[in-house]
């Protein structure tokens, strides 16, 4: 079902686009069976690993597939919307209309296009995002406190050993307090991407790194990512939490595990349990990789929580659409029930649809202020 679904842009394209054209049955031919291959991306990930979400293929032709796939993609839809349009025109004249053969070619070059710019801005290494955040009851002590947010990082054969490497070099040169890494860090066994998830070990900050699961941990042997984060230097918090301190002054930071947890026989995220022993006068910052629950967190009492997940959206208009899945928190600063929530758009993201159209990644510098 999961290929069939990825095989839908390619048919529609080849009956849609591609036939109509004015060519030679060969040449529709050739160009049909290239967007069904195109469409064939996880496939192909699947058959190089045993995993959609880990293509284990030389990194240029993970980009040209990626290019290939999201190409297809929007030429899909760029399609549909002309479709509509005709439709519309057809009944406003009571006539049978034709899409003019201009149209077609000025789509699908900017389906290419668009799908170069968006592939380029989805593996770049992220540019810095400085968010201020105000807590009411912040001890003066943090006062300027910064966490550095690194999220969605998926360390692939895409996002590999040098890009990781590329970002931990940005990341120390920020002057961060603490990191916070929530979730999505991998896609790969342990096994598969040990180098590419090696120059981890370099990140730096006083108050140390903090790691939670996203839903791809638990893709690729969740136990033995947990096990091996700790040898990069990360602290997990599964369902718990730590003590920050400042000058006598403390908060609390939380984490949780994710949602997709229970459906492999784990525990899912319990707040409760991640705040059982904490000081029941503190601020609470909490780490959940996904954030549908917010208003539960809210409800809770947390002052801060840091979610990704989303990608941002990573296309406008698509993040519209994501929000529906999401509680309506897809992306930025959200203020609801006396807590702020936070959606960061992600240091990288999934490899198998590598794209960001005005949804960029970020490397997220967060300053907490007294409200």
């Amino acid at each position: 079902m999961f290929h069939l679904i990825f095989s839908l842009p390619g048919l529609y394209v080849v009956g849609r686009f591609l036939w109509p054209l004015p060519w030679p049955l060969h040449a529709r031919v050739g160009m049909a069976v290239v967007a069904l291959l195109a469409s064939q991306y996880h496939l192909f990930s699947r058959m190089s690993s045993g995993s959609p979400f880990s293509p284990e293929m030389p990194r240029a032709v993970v980009v040209v597939l990626n290019w290939a796939f999201a190409a297809l993609v929007l030429l899909a839809v760029f399609q549909i919307l002309t479709d509509l349009a005709m439709l519309v025109a057809m009944a406003a004249r009571r006539q049978r209309l034709a899409v003019p053969g201009g149209v077609r070619y000025a789509i699908g070059g900017a389906a290419l296009a668009l799908a170069a710019i968006g592939v380029g801005q989805a593996i770049r290494v992220p540019a810095l995002k400085d968010v201020e955040i105000e807590i009411a009851d912040l001890p003066p002590q943090f006062e300027g406190y910064r966490l550095l947010q690194l999220t969605d990082l998926h360390i692939s054969r895409l996002f590999d050993r040098a890009w990781t490497q590329a970002v931990v070099d940005a990341s120390n040169a920020l002057g961060a307090d603490l990191v916070v890494v929530t979730g999505d860090v991998i896609d790969g066994s342990v096994d598969a991407r040990r180098a590419d998830v090696a120059p981890l070990a370099g990140l730096r900050a006083p108050d140390g790194i903090y790691v939670i699961p996203g839903n791809h941990e638990y893709f690729f042997d969740y136990r033995r990512w947990m096990d091996h984060y700790p040898v990069l230097g990360f602290r997990p918090l599964e369902n718990g939490h730590a003590i920050l301190a400042r000058s006598g002054a403390r908060l609390v930071l939380a984490g949780v595990t994710d949602l997709s947890a229970p459906q492999v026989g784990l525990p899912g995220p319990d707040l409760e349990k991640a705040l059982v022993g904490a000081p029941a006068s503190l601020p609470v910052i909490l780490l959940d990789h996904q954030p549908r629950k917010a208003r539960r967190a809210a409800a809770r009492g947390v002052a801060l929580q840091l979610s990704g997940h989303t990608h941002g959206g990573m296309v406008l208009g698509l993040d519209r659409l994501l929000a529906l899945f999401n509680e309506g928190f897809v992306s930025g600063l959200y203020r609801l029930d006396g807590m702020q929530l936070y959606v960061n758009n992600g240091t990288a993201l999934w490899p198998g649809f590598a794209l960001r159209l005005g949804k960029p990644a970020e490397l997220t510098r967060i300053t907490l202020r007294r409200g």
